[in-house]
């Protein structure tokens, strides 16, 4: 066949696109619909409904596979897939025309299970939470106006030319210090944890951004090492994660004190707007003037009010003149109330001295009149008392006489020594006794005793 291209006869000479077909052809005859597990990476759903994603082993290993899952097959899913996650996919190997890649056209997809990295970056999650590392009281709030931040990523990103752009547009101000490091690869979370141990030693910015552009769960792995999140929970500058799109998330954003879901919304967090910091110097100045303007007017109006009193001295002593007379006719007239009021005092004390004085004369005089009442009693009471007792005692002594007892016919009988005998069995036969009687006295010899119960009054049976 004839070649266009000039090449000898006999020699088959292909186009890229009848190659292209060929190879999908041989790929359909050969393989038909194949199954394949995985680990997805890259995942994203056009706004068509197409949904492109690569599949990896979960193993590690270096093979990687487009994939393609047009709306009508992608509508059938009943997941959400996400990157890190295990799927075994149903479809057809076929070569991508336009840019001459092979692709499997997915025709279904199942979920098997979390990929390595995904069991790992929750295992790491579950670990560090449990130390507290990603607690709210760890986290502080962001200095209002910043004079300096500090932005970590590599100087190559995309995500630095983010940050920069919207410093600039909202605070130009503000100066921008670059730390610069790795942000993919093996090598990325030493170059890291560097780079964010350098900020904190120099302690020349106020806030850290650490941040990069989006990608799949492999490109962004670098920020879920845990020597990166210890660094990252262990700054001494306030720090903002920004790292990936909305829908990224990595551990370091737990670990950081704000996350902001993009670099360029990083760099918004960090910053005042300047129009808006403007708005509020412009309130504040006009406030301030207000304020100075209405002390101003306050300050010369009691100036005014001063320069009043003193241009017109005469009018102000002779206020002082009419107050000093008012004080004195004040005084005056206390004084002479308290003297009124001394002297009806004085008077009432007096008219109350001379009522007690003739109380006191009235009771003396009635006392003494008593008294002379009863002097001419006095003497003679004493007197008639005093003979009513002796007659009283008169009469008790002659009672007690023993004379008049004798008269009655008693007899007071003593012995020789002269003591009254009171017993029969006091004296003996032969004894000599003395009788005494009221005329006379006996003496006698008694002959004989005859002792019997004492009875009262005399013994009859004494024998003299």
């Amino acid at each position: 066949m004839s070649s266009p291209y000039g090449a000898a006869p006999g020699r088959q000479i292909w186009g890229v696109a009848p190659l292209l077909l060929a190879a999908g052809d041989a790929l359909a005859a050969r393989f038909g619909a194949v199954s394949v597990r995985g680990e997805l990476s890259g995942y994203t759903r056009a706004a068509s409904g197409h949904c492109y994603f690569t599949l990896k082993d979960s193993d590690g290993a270096a093979g990687a596979l487009r994939c393609a899952m047009f709306r009508r097959a992608a509508a059938l899913l009943d997941f959400q897939p996400r990157d890190g996650q295990q799927v075994e996919l149903r479809g057809r190997l076929a070569v991508y025309e336009a840019r001459g890649e092979l692709q499997l056209v997915v025709e279904s997809m199942q979920q098997v299970g979390a990929g390595s990295l995904y069991e790992q970056f929750l295992r790491l999650k579950a670990k560090l939470e449990a130390q507290g590392l990603f607690s709210a009281e760890r986290k502080r709030p962001l200095p209002a106006y910043p004079q300096r931040v500090g932005v970590v990523t590599s100087l190559g990103a995309a995500a630095l030319h983010d940050v920069l752009t919207a410093l600039q547009r909202r605070a130009p101000h503000v100066q921008v210090v670059v730390y610069p490091s790795l942000v993919q690869g093996p090598e990325a979370p030493a170059s890291l944890v560097a780079a964010l141990t350098r900020a904190a030693q120099r302690q020349e910015v106020d806030t850290l951004i650490l941040c990069r552009g989006g990608g799949s769960l492999e490109d962004l792995w670098a920020f879920n090492d845990e020597r990166v999140v210890r660094a990252v929970a262990d700054s001494p500058i306030p720090l903002v994660c920004g790292v990936g799109h909305e829908t990224d998330v990595s551990l370091c954003d737990f670990a950081a004190d704000l996350r902001a879901p993009t670099p360029t919304a990083a760099a918004e967090l960090v910053s005042p707007a300047r129009a808006d910091s403007l708005d509020r110097l412009a309130t504040l100045a006009h406030r301030l003037q207000t304020l100075v303007h209405r002390r101003l007017d306050s300050q010369a109006q009691h100036l005014d009010r001063r320069a009043m009193q003193l241009a017109r001295p005469a009018q102000a002593l002779a206020r002082h003149g009419q107050r000093l007379q008012q004080l004195d006719h004040r005084r005056q007239q206390a004084l002479r109330q308290a003297l009124q009021q001394a002297t009806l005092g004085q008077q009432q004390a007096a008219s109350r001295l001379h009522r007690a004085l003739a109380q006191q004369l009235g009771r003396a005089q009635g006392r003494l009149q008593q008294l002379a009442e009863r002097l001419p009693r006095a003497p003679h009471a004493p007197l008639a008392r005093a003979d009513g007792r002796l007659q009283n005692l008169a009469g008790r002594l002659h009672a007690l006489d023993p004379g008049r007892v004798l008269q009655r016919g008693y007899a007071w009988v003593t012995g020789e020594d002269g003591q009254a005998i009171t017993s029969a069995t006091a004296v003996q036969p032969g004894s000599r006794i003395a009788a005494v009687f009221a005329d006379g006295r006996a003496d006698a010899v008694v002959q004989s005793v005859h002792p019997q119960v004492p009875v009262a009054g005399p013994s009859p049976d004494a024998a003299v």
